[in-house]
């Protein structure tokens, strides 16, 4: 029923069997470290790919979303199957690191190819390359996000052991998203005399498409390569022929949706995700033509991201040592998400600094830095409660699988470049924000509207998602008591096994 060894590679303490060597810093940093080429996409899809095709190229702001908004069909279709697939899977190098390798090219390829749409086409036609190449550009992403994120229970399955891991990824994750946006800001658009603000500027976006494709195609071959090692500790497919049939497939994904806490995760990580999605993809519009911010500016705020994780990664832990993974989740969206809107709260009030005061960016630089590292704290424990919902579901129906779960969750992760980006479209189109404005044209009504049509959208996604977190059940006491329960069931398999194979069996 298992592979070559128990259940997981427990760090803490040693299953039944041959002893699991612990997982090394070496191979902890190649395993966060793949999370950059997530990162990467996330913040190029999610905060530049709306303001390229409207801004820059000038499609309607409806046309981009719509058309990024309709690759969540294919997500849904593909990533239950990618996530079922990795769990059926047997190899050399088991049954995750075919996909993590094998999406390296294709990955990088697709994501370079997006921002190189050819001239002539219609908005129509230009509607249908942003759906094709962004739907080839996520399924890519998706055959490595999968499978590396469902390593996880299988690396660790202690409770706070994966809250560490999970805090270390999403660092990495941050460092992909905000330093490659602040390289990007600093380096690839800086403002020319023909462009006052550099992120309009269309030769940026040239040089901005091969880092992020190198990129990307270094961190995934890093995380494969780099945790190869720990391919004989972990668990492989189940016994041949389970789950092997279509019926199967889809009885396993749809089962999924059983688990209570799984729905409670799924409910949240869909609106939570979205938010990100909608801010990600209005954040260039409230800096340049809310805040009137210079290209240098919006980088130096990007860090405030990175110090945000940083600060995150070693709290995340002690926070649900404290409080609990649910409530941790809960409390530090809530809170984030009302830290971060205050700014724009304020000045849609004209309460705030104003466009040019020497304040104005170090406030937004402290705020940001607070709110996103209790934003990140959230995320990082919500992952977490994921891995554990896989042994709860292991025990509820003996199946042991991880890239279901985590298929669900990169398919919530892409609902920041769908439904985020389709809400963007929603708030720019009904506050009727213009295409190719230029900045100085931009009118305290056409901020009000954008404001007043940004803040209530962002707020009521973050509160009700948090709120569906309240049916999560799964504690540290019933996480370890379904542990036993696992490692008890597998003992009993096991010596039934060696009971049948020396009286049951014929000779061979």
């Amino acid at each position: 029923m298992s592979g070559p060894t128990s259940y997981s590679a427990t760090e803490d303490t040693p299953s039944a069997g041959p002893r699991i060597p612990p997982v090394n810093l070496r191979t902890r940093v190649c395993y966060g470290s793949g999370a950059i080429a997530n990162g990467v996409k996330n913040a190029a899809f999610s905060t530049y790919l709306l303001l390229f095709f409207n801004q820059v190229i000038g499609i309607p702001a409806a046309v981009v979303s719509t058309a990024i908004a309709l690759t969540l069909l294919v997500d849904a279709f593909a990533d239950p199957f990618i996530g079922r697939w990795s769990d059926l899977t047997r190899s050399r190098i088991g049954r995750r690191h075919p996909f993590i390798l094998g999406s390296a090219l294709p990955t990088a390829f697709f994501f370079v190819l997006t921002w190189f749409p050819p001239s002539g086409l219609s908005n129509f036609q230009m509607g249908l390359w942003i759906f094709a190449l962004a739907s080839l550009t996520r399924m890519s992403i998706s055959a490595f996000e999968i499978p590396s994120s469902a390593m996880t229970p299988e690396l660790t399955d202690d409770y706070a052991g994966r809250t560490k891991l999970f805090s270390l990824r999403y660092w990495f994750g941050y460092v992909g998203t905000f330093g490659f946006t602040a390289f990007s800001l600093a380096v690839f658009f800086v403002a020319t005399p023909e462009f006052e603000r550099g992120q309009l500027n269309p030769d940026g976006y040239v040089k901005f498409a091969f880092l992020g494709g190198t990129l990307i195609l270094l961190a995934i071959l890093v995380c494969g390569f780099g945790t190869l090692n720990r391919v004989p500790y972990m668990r492989q497919r189940d016994v041949l022929g389970e789950g092997a049939t279509p019926p199967s497939h889809l009885k396993e994904m749809f089962g999924a949706f059983r688990n209570r806490g799984f729905l409670a995760i799924f409910g949240f990580g869909v609106l939570k995700y979205t938010a990100i999605g909608l801010y990600a993809a209005t954040t260039l519009y409230f800096g340049t033509y809310v805040f009137k911010l210079q290209a240098d500016q919006l980088a130096l705020l990007t860090f405030d991201s990175l110090v945000a994780a940083t600060i995150a990664a070693p709290l995340a832990p002690r926070f649900s040592g404290l409080l609990g993974k649910r409530n941790t989740s809960m409390l530090m969206a809530i809170g984030g998400i009302m830290l971060g809107l205050s700014p724009l709260v304020l000045t849609y009030f004209d309460a705030f600094f104003r466009p040019g005061d020497p304040m104005l960016v170090p406030t937004l630089f402290v705020i940001g830095a607070v709110y996103g590292a209790m934003i990140a704290i959230s995320l990082i424990n919500t992952s977490s409660m994921l891995a554990d919902v896989v042994e709860d579901h292991a025990v509820r129906t003996g199946q042991h699988t991880a890239g279901v779960f985590f298929a669900a969750s990169s398919f919530m992760q892409q609902c920041s470049t769908g439904l985020g980006i389709l809400v963007a479209g929603m708030v720019l189109e009904l506050s009727q924000f213009p295409a190719q404005i230029a900045v100085s044209n931009v009118t305290p009504a056409m901020e009000k509207s954008l404001l007043i049509h940004y803040i209530p959208a962002s707020a009521g996604l973050w509160i009700i998602g948090a709120l569906c977190l309240l049916f999560y059940p799964i504690t540290e006491a019933s996480h370890r008591e379904n542990l036993q329960r696992l490692r008890a069931h597998e003992a009993q398999a096991k010596e039934q096994a060696i009971r049948d194979g020396a009286f049951g069996s014929p000779g061979r």
